[in-house]
């Protein structure tokens, strides 16, 4: 008898600490120790008594449902978690299932049974805020990768086990920081090395979602090529599927992280027989209508990382990708920088493989200008291989025993002391379907350049409407106190805030001291609670009339707008502020927005003469609005104008010639008729109230494609004019520009093509002569198509924000397996609609009582068998 009292309290003392380690994963937030430990085991072994297995399951629960949101329920843990988990509930059941119950459906009860506990305490516990959809993707990612490295290990090299690789407690660390392959492992026993077998133990089951296991780099070259404020970025890489058996074939997923602004301009993959390239076709297209609007097959993982996954690739085989994109070169105080990723993460580098490793950059710079260009500094140690005035070459080639860990970063500038600037003129190139010639003017400041600027006159227009709730409106409350610091004493502000009402901090025009901006903090602290819907046109007519009592010449109207949503009345809204305009009100109008109507704060942005920016994920809110406050708040130059240009016709981009600023170079830009004038004069308005005036040498430029650089630029101010007119005629030479230049756009689709003969595709027939067959050129049957999504900025959700539903929780692209059937079945529904923080609270505090109702409630459908017709009206496969 003493015994068994001894065995029991030994029992009770191994259940007592597995729970006390359940509790401290938990609370922890330990996500690298989730698997059942030895102290678990033990315990579940141990268990005797119903109590002891409640209260096991309920914290196993909890931790379960701590890890992760609804759509990344079951990628977060690996197998045997969810085992033990499961034989944990089966056990509980046990307590109270009659002796002569259904025990053959005793085991998919337990599936269903889980899935409902987690919906019951998600219901106890009340409803949350979804998570962000970029946020759930970019965890979901990681996971993969996580997985992937892991299964890696089954991997032999022959000579001895393999190192093993660097594991990261910090999701983010698994996101791709350079042009990436993965293998996507759906069937874990396809994973070995293809040139030795090691006849690893057959695993079962399938990844769901598939494992993604990075892939061996053999070779990397970048060539980038940097005109004007643009950089064009060529990375050609080569790859070697390593995980995966010879004798079976896998998916590649490509991950292509681009910088500032950036833009995909197109893929070629050769895999030594089969190849793929990049085309853009109209989404007019009455063949692929269909597969256009529900293209998938690529989406953002976040604002500026692609995903495309590339299909059938053989185990060990070597293939190359070349990956073309363009991004924005930063411009601050005189000063040129860019950033590309290029940092590699250690497990790319090979294994086993001797042959040398080549990593080699190729950078040409050509500022327009006929100045010196000196580098500043640079990530790589560059080699200088020509020097003349306004360009640059330098190169980078080394062998390596790891690739390049940090992003390839360089900085330069073109003049230290002169205003720079010039006009470019360029005749249309053969294919154009634009015959005019195509000119770009230039103007920024030199390095060293000390000028006065404008007195600020500002007004923040600021949504508060319910999609704003949580994270955007957090961030842009911060944002918008670190720009209020930034103003001088002279300055003058004032803060509306808006929903379906508006509510304005004064009624008049503020003196920015350090009194006023601290009850304007208290103001935007007291105020900002997001609720209601969402109307620009009162706010913005508010900020009009506060104007109206502006007398100062010697400062700058600013209108700040920030706003998450799509209104009906945009178009009123344009037409308002071009009246402003019109009756002598000047006024500029930088924007900045969430998820919307791109085009609509573009067009203001025109009309205004003023800026615009887009912050397409929660965490860059705060930067890109201080830095567009930053820009519009320096302006040295207003009320520019151009001398008389003598042309036959010109068209100009942007049609309002915006002030030129310390932190942004002036571009202007456009197409002409008639013979250029050999200078222009461009004239304006300083600080100090004088003149100012200088005259520019206009030049042919032949070693810059001004038409691949203006391209883009050209392309959004069209289409803001498409959507404000409604015109059909710019709708269709938006899309012309977009085939011919290889730029998506809102009316085209970009399609991955696979030429099964291995040939390159051939170069497009003369646009002047036959558009019409280009823009509707058939494809061969036996070729497959991948349509690629996600490249438009989109003209906004106006359900969306009727709805109030945020701006991060737009659909995300769901995760094959399980993920994906749970969108559509109820077992899914259920799972859909747990939250972790919510079944932690509820999992504190259930009491006896629940847990009475949830066992005696299990056990009286498995006794009534009535289990058995939710199977059958239930025709998922996760039972």
């Amino acid at each position: 008898m003493r015994r068994w009292w001894q065995g029991r309290r030994k029992r009770q003392t191994m259940v007592a600490v597995a729970i006390a380690e359940s509790r401290r994963w938990i609370w922890a937030g330990r996500r690298d120790q989730l698997e059942p430990t030895e102290n678990l085991f033990h315990a579940f072994d141990s268990i005797e008594e119903e109590d002891d297995a409640v209260s096991l399951l309920f914290l196993m629960l909890g931790l379960f449902g701590a890890t992760s949101s609804s759509s990344s329920l079951f990628s977060s843990f690996s197998s045997s978690f969810f085992l033990f988990l499961h034989q944990l509930l089966f056990k509980t059941l046990h307590f109270h299932l009659p002796i002569n119950a259904s025990f053959h459906i005793l085991p998919k009860f337990s599936n269903l049974l889980l899935l409902s506990l987690i919906f019951f305490l998600k219901t106890l516990a009340g409803n949350s805020s979804p998570a962000s959809s970029a946020a759930v993707m970019a965890n979901q990612f990681s996971s993969s990768v996580d997985f992937g490295l892991r299964l890696s290990r089954r991997i032999y090299y022959g000579q001895g086990p393999a190192p093993a690789p660097a594991m990261s407690r910090s999701p983010e660390e698994y996101l791709p920081t350079a042009p990436m392959c993965y293998a996507v492992i759906s069937d874990p026993d396809t994973v070995d090395n293809p040139d030795i077998r090691s006849y690893q133990p057959y695993v079962h089951g399938k990844c769901d979602p598939p494992a993604l296991i990075p892939l061996q780099l053999l070779g990397v070259t970048m060539e980038v090529d940097c005109s004007l404020d643009t950089a064009f970025v060529t990375v050609n890489a080569r790859w070697r599927v390593h995980c995966v058996l010879g004798s079976s074939t896998c998916d590649c997923r490509l991950a292509i992280p681009m910088g500032e602004q950036g833009s995909l301009l197109g893929v070629e993959v050769d895999n030594f027989g089969r190849s793929y390239h990049t085309e853009l076709i109209s989404r007019n297209d009455e063949n692929d209508k269909e597969k256009v609007a529900k293209a998938k097959d690529g989406y953002f993982l976040k604002s500026q990382i692609y995903i495309i996954d590339i299909p059938q690739f053989s185990g060990g085989s070597i293939f190359s990708i070349k990956i073309k994109w363009s991004q924005e070169i930063l411009f601050n105080e005189g000063q040129f920088s860019l950033n590309i990723p290029f940092s590699f993460p250690s497990y790319v580098n090979p294994i086993g493989i001797k042959s040398p490793k080549k990593e080699r950059i190729l950078l040409k710079v050509n500022s327009g200008a006929a100045r010196e260009v000196s580098c500043n500094t640079s990530s790589h140690p560059l080699k200088v291989l020509m020097r003349q005035a306004g360009k640059l070459s330098l190169s980078y080639e080394a062998e390596v025993q790891a690739w390049s860990s940090i992003d390839f970063s360089l900085s330069y500038i073109v003049s230290l002391t002169d205003i720079v600037g010039g006009v470019l003129l360029q005749s249309p190139f053969l294919r154009d379907f634009d015959e005019r010639e195509i000119f770009c003017l230039y103007l920024y400041l030199g390095k060293s350049q000390d000028r006065k600027v404008f007195r600020k006159n500002v007004v923040f227009i600021v949504d508060i409407s319910g999609s704003m709730k949580g994270s955007p409106l957090e961030s842009t409350k911060n944002a918008l106190i670190a720009s209020l610091s930034h103003l001088d004493a002279q300055d003058t502000f004032n803060i509306i805030a808006f929903n379906g009402e508006f509510y304005s901090f004064s009624g008049l025009m503020e003196p920015a001291t350090v009194e006023k901006l601290l009850s304007a903090t208290k103001w935007v602290e007291a105020t900002f609670i997001a609720n209601g819907g969402t109307n620009i046109l009162n706010p913005l007519t508010q900020a009009m009339k506060l104007f109206q009592n502006s007398t100062a010449s010697d400062s700058i109207p600013l209108i700040f707008l920030v706003t998450d949503g799509t209104v009906e009345n945009e178009r009123q809204i344009c037409n308002f502020v071009k009246s402003c305009l019109t009756n002598g009100q000047p006024v500029r109008t930088p924007r900045i927005c969430l998820h919307c109507n791109h085009y609509f704060l573009q067009m203001l942005a025109q009309i205004g003469r003023g800026h615009y920016d887009a912050a397409f994920d929660l965490d860059s809110i705060s930067f890109r609005m201080q830095r567009l406050f930053r820009t519009a708040s320096s302006v040295i130059v207003s009320d520019i104008t151009l001398g008389g240009l003598g042309l036959d016709s010109v068209e100009l981009f942007p049609p309002y010639i915006p002030d030129l600023s310390l932190e942004s170079p002036l571009m202007i830009s456009g197409r002409c008729n008639g013979t250029f004038p050999e200078s222009v004069k461009v004239t304006g308005t300083l600080a100090d109230m004088t003149k100012f005036e200088v005259d520019l040498e206009v030049q042919r430029e032949k070693d810059i494609q001004l038409t691949n650089i203006l391209a883009k630029r050209h392309m959004d101010l069209v289409t803001s004019q498409a959507w404000l007119l409604e015109s059909a005629e710019l709708v269709e030479k938006v899309s012309k520009m977009s085939i011919q230049h290889k730029i998506p756009s809102e009316y085209t689709c970009m399609v991955l093509v696979e030429n099964s003969d291995g040939k390159k595709a051939p170069e497009p027939m003369l646009i002047k002569r036959a558009y019409s067959k280009l823009s509707r050129q058939r494809l061969e049957r036996n070729t497959q198509k991948l349509f690629l999504g996600g490249m438009s900025l989109g003209f906004g959700d106006l359900k969306a924000t009727v709805n109030n539903v945020p701006p991060a929780i737009k659909e995300a692209k769901p995760s094959e397996g399980l993920l994906e059937k749970a969108t559509s079945t109820c077992c899914g529904r259920f799972a859909d609609n747990c939250c972790g923080m919510c079944l932690l609270q509820t999992c504190r505090f259930a009491n006896d009582q629940c847990t009475i109702v949830c066992t005696q409630l299990c056990a009286a459908l498995a006794c009534f068998e009535l289990i058995n017709c939710c199977i059958e009206l239930c025709d998922c496969d996760c039972l």
